[in-house]
């Protein structure tokens, strides 16, 4: 058989809808970031930098921006709402905030929203990140809190936990859930946290600078974020927070089941990635 025609049998066909993806993933990017760039020409962030991205969140963003802090200790503050996509009024809602705003056309997951927020953060001049649910089940005037290790040079990552401080949620299948996702985070990568699916995080500028190439998850990133930390040797710590129900209206995440399920397929294969990637680089 010829090489041409061998060549031809053993060959795969090229993934078009993969490909498609990708480049609307991009232009999507792009598209976002123009905005940004146009509505705040010059734009320099604060040291701290308070991250949300927001989903159709018109009714709850409001009272969140509002209680934000502009001040820690002698630090500036300033807040970055990512709006992913959406056909509500959230947008404008951060905009009349007078907050840092950029926005996506359409809807690519939490996950790729703040993928997009840490890359303003690292070129606008933020030090560090600290991210927040638009619902309202984080208290942004627990920020001080959750900044401390990180200001205090004994860590590099945290994670607000809500079993540590106190939960007003009243669901106790997702209770169980954050245990039971706990449990098999800190098995993985050897860490004990209590509360290893809050969104309320905080980072160095240098931890994301390290870990952005290699976050790809577009929802449920918490986990991911948490595991490539660990296999890169960052200090994790917790602190407790409030855990408050939402403001109002039903959960972005899906039911529980379906939550569950996502979040667990988000684990094994971030931990496969790392465990090959860590098995290459020997």
């Amino acid at each position: 058989m010829a090489p041409t025609q061998r060549h031809r049998w053993l060959t795969l066909p090229e993934n078009r809808g993969h490909r498609r993806y990708r480049e609307l993933h991009r232009l999507a990017l792009d598209s976002a970031r123009s905005d940004f760039e146009q509505r705040h020409p010059h734009a320099r962030f604060g040291p701290v930098l308070a991250l949300i991205a927001a989903y159709e969140e018109e009714r709850n963003i409001g009272g969140v921006l509002k209680d934000m802090p502009t001040l820690i200790g002698d630090l500036e503050v300033s807040t970055l709402v990512v709006v992913d996509g959406g056909g509500d009024n959230t947008a404008q809602v951060a905009i009349d905030a007078g907050v840092f705003t950029c926005v996506l056309p359409v809807n690519l997951g939490q996950g790729a929203a703040l993928r997009l927020g840490y890359e303003l953060a690292a070129e606008h001049g933020a030090r560090f990140v600290v991210t927040l649910d638009a619902d309202g089940q984080n208290d942004p005037t627990e920020m001080p809190t959750m900044l401390e290790p990180l200001l205090d040079g004994t860590a590099d990552f945290v994670i607000a936990s809500r079993r540590l401080g106190v939960d007003r949620t009243t669901d106790r299948f997702r209770q169980a859930g954050v245990q039971l996702y706990a449990w098999i985070l800190n098995a993985i990568v050897s860490q004990r946290l209590s509360d290893s699916s809050n969104g309320y995080r905080s980072f160095t500028i240098e931890l994301l600078d390290d870990i952005r190439p290699h976050l790809v998850q577009d929802q449920y990133q918490t986990a991911e974020v948490v595991i490539t930390a660990a296999s890169r040797g960052w200090r994790i710590t917790q602190q407790p927070t409030v855990w408050h129900p939402r403001a109002s209206g039903p959960s972005k995440k899906g039911g529980n089941l379906f939550f569950g399920l996502q979040y667990a397929r988000v684990i094994f294969s971030t931990w496969l990635r790392v465990t090959v990637g860590n098995r290459r680089r020997r």
